[in-house]
């Protein structure tokens, strides 16, 4: 996931705000659901719109949010409206999440392979890295046929590149060609 500085440093300052506090399953809900709800395009349009007033999206937005409880999320919403981010909500939340995994120990693996996996296979696939890592793990898997077989994995700033099409580049430079 490639995400911009100013997403990074936005779910940052939330994360710690959402710690310090005690909330992080209720930030993560709320926006979760706030992602869901800006995203649809009926708000995206209300949202972008420049000849809706920034008061009446300002209203929108506490509407959303409603409560003390929230007034967190709330606050980061209004900044990010004031900004003209309010269309990188869900870079943020990414970041937030993953955030949210690490403090938990959970680290998010990124596996990649040229055919679906199994039911069976991912099993195997999530035994053998969390041996690797020493940590629980949330996997999010992508089919790309490009590598023609076997199987690529990010986890952070680790990857394992066990693809066929990388393997042939490998072999085609000893070569020489």
């Amino acid at each position: 996931m490639s995400v911009g500085g100013a997403a990074k440093r936005y779910a940052q300052a939330a994360f710690y705000v959402a710690k310090e506090h005690g909330r992080l399953d209720e930030w993560e809900r709320d926006l979760n659901r706030l992602t869901a709800t800006l995203g649809n395009p009926d708000s995206e349009e209300f949202f972008e719109h420049p000849a809706v007033a920034t008061e009446d999206k300002q209203a929108a937005l506490r509407s959303l949010v409603p409560g003390e409880q929230q007034q967190g999320v709330r606050n980061l919403l209004l900044m990010l409206l004031e900004r003209n981010r309010l269309q990188q909500l869900p870079q943020i939340v990414d970041v937030f999440h993953s955030m949210v995994l690490e403090d938990r120990g959970v680290a998010i693996a990124n596996v990649t392979t040229a055919i679906e996996l199994s039911p069976d296979e991912l099993a195997l696939v999530r035994s053998k890295i969390q041996q690797m890592v020493g940590k629980e793990l949330e996997i999010t898997t992508h089919v790309d046929p490009e590598i023609i077989g076997g199987i690529v994995v990010r986890i952070g700033d680790m990857l394992l590149d066990g693809s066929v099409i990388t393997q042939l580049k490998q072999l085609r430079q000893r070569m020489g060609r």
